[in-house]
């Protein structure tokens, strides 16, 4: 009798842990909006504030760092990549697209076509890196996202199956609208060379104020085959000395402006990506997740309210069953207190 009752204990504390079975639209409404209230405030804390308390060992869920690692190893392979290796090979770019745009015309004119024909040829170069950073962030956002849900959406199967639902179609939608903002981003640095930051006029003053002692350090027989060039470092010049000082002098003030317009297309890319992506992830939490939530459910596919109220398949058998062992214990409770009575009245008698 004691085992009997203390299993029919677990099994009725068992059904009591079990949620709530939602029996009405208005139960419906209410803990739909519950649980998109909680999700939102989760990747509030997570995405926008960078509290990371409800998920303290996860590290992966700790997403404003995490994002900012992602930003920091896109700004590190920017920087490192060979777009921006301004030694190897120097000026050898920039004497070929020079000996392609010659014109008839007044000499010592730096012709545009060549400044952005070398623009657009390192713009090239490093087009996949800011469109592969932005997918790598959506990616990892879509995990992030699906862990939320999941975990406040868990004991309510429809909602938990609309919701994920509607989740990877607004992942799918942003990537695709990143992935066109950051294009547009790239195609606007390859048509146009323009900048009102004063650091770039800095940096090319500093630099071309170099011209003459480098190219005299080129050309001059008693100088070794390495020049150091301030601010950009040694530079191996023995390719160099069969040109003469006029093209070497047009050419090192080519290389020169696009060594300081550079870094300031580098910083624009980066800078433009990250603001973007986080108006994005705002967005993303403030509006448009519970937007595409509520679309998805009220669409003819979605099913509408009423499906939140279907249990999922595990719930719901764990519910039955746990129904039958009570219902079955309470027969085997009563039958062996009956059989003790008589047990009792037998040895009384």
């Amino acid at each position: 009798m004691k085992k009997i009752n203390e299993k029919l204990a677990n099994n009725l504390s068992e059904s009591e842990n079990l949620p709530s079975n939602l029996t009405s639209v208005a139960d419906a409404m209410t803990a739909f909006m519950h649980i998109i209230g909680l999700t939102k405030e989760s990747l509030r804390k997570i995405l926008l504030r960078g509290e990371f308390d409800e998920y303290p060992d996860e590290k992966n869920m700790h997403c404003t760092a995490r994002l900012v690692d992602m930003l920091d190893s896109f700004s590190h392979d920017l920087y490192g990549c060979p777009e921006s290796d301004v030694t190897k090979e120097f000026l050898m770019d920039e004497i070929k697209v020079l000996e392609e745009a010659k014109w008839i015309g007044l000499p010592n004119f730096m012709p545009r076509v060549a400044f952005l024909t070398i623009l657009q040829n390192k713009v090239r170069g490093v087009r996949h890196m800011p469109i592969g950073f932005a997918e790598n962030v959506w990616n990892y956002l879509e995990d992030v996202l699906f862990t939320v849900i999941t975990r406040h959406c868990d004991n309510y199967y429809q909602l938990l199956v609309s919701t994920k639902r509607a989740a990877q179609v607004l992942i799918s939608k942003k990537k695709q609208n990143s992935c066109k903002h950051v294009v547009e981003a790239i195609e606007m640095e390859m048509y146009t060379d323009y900048t009102c930051n004063s650091e770039f006029s800095q940096e090319y003053n500093r630099l071309i104020s170099h011209q003459a002692g480098f190219v005299n350090g080129v050309l001059s027989v008693q100088q070794p085959s390495h020049v150091n060039l301030e601010g950009v470092g040694g530079i191996d010049v023995g390719h160099l000395r069969q040109y003469p000082a006029a093209v070497l002098s047009q050419a090192f003030d080519l290389k020169v402006r696009m060594i300081s317009y550079w870094k300031i297309v580098q910083k624009r890319l980066i800078d433009t990506i990250a603001l973007h992506l986080m108006l994005s992830i705002h967005n993303l939490v403030n509006t448009d997740l519970e937007r595409e939530i509520v679309h998805d459910l009220l669409s003819p596919s979605g099913g509408g309210i009423e499906r939140l109220l279907e249990e999922s398949p595990s719930i719901a058998g764990k519910r039955e069953k746990l129904k039958r062992s009570v219902r079955v214990l309470r027969e085997s409770k009563d039958t062996v207190g009956n059989i003790i009575d008589r047990i009792g009245s037998y040895t009384d008698f």
